[in-house]
């Protein structure tokens, strides 16, 4: 996967997520978790642009985690909307959400497993 498709699949995440919050309930609990949905799955797409920018491979690893904790965050808050029936959307598209997050879940994982073991075995020649 190229850079720029992993930044627009993160971006086009977000918007979907932004999309999928205008039918959360307007109640306490679906107000909650709808913002800090809002704010855990924007942020990897504004942290992915700054691990490009990394000024060295710890930082870029460390933002790359930054950006996977915030996708974790964000699966739990999908199923904690999905499981107390605050969604009152398509549930096609909460599945197709979940899915999405849990993809990109997998994605960050290796990234940064990959990232990890090629500066090891550049540290070892």
């Amino acid at each position: 996967m190229k850079t720029n498709d992993l930044e627009d699949r993160i971006i086009d995440f977000t918007v979907f997520i932004i999309n999928i919050i205008e039918k959360v309930k307007n109640n306490y609990a679906g107000n909650y978790y709808g913002n800090q949905l809002i704010r855990s799955s924007g942020s990897p797409a504004l942290n992915y642009g700054e691990a490009r920018s990394a000024e060295s491979h710890k930082d870029f690893v460390h933002k790359m985690g930054i950006c996977l904790k915030e996708l974790r965050e964000s699966y739990n808050c999908l199923r904690i909307i999905n499981k107390a029936n605050l969604f009152e959307g398509n549930q096609d598209k909460m599945d197709k959400a979940l899915d999405e997050n849990n993809q990109l879940i997998s994605i960050f994982v290796t990234s940064i497993k990959t990232s990890k073991s090629n500066n090891s075995n550049i540290k070892n020649r």
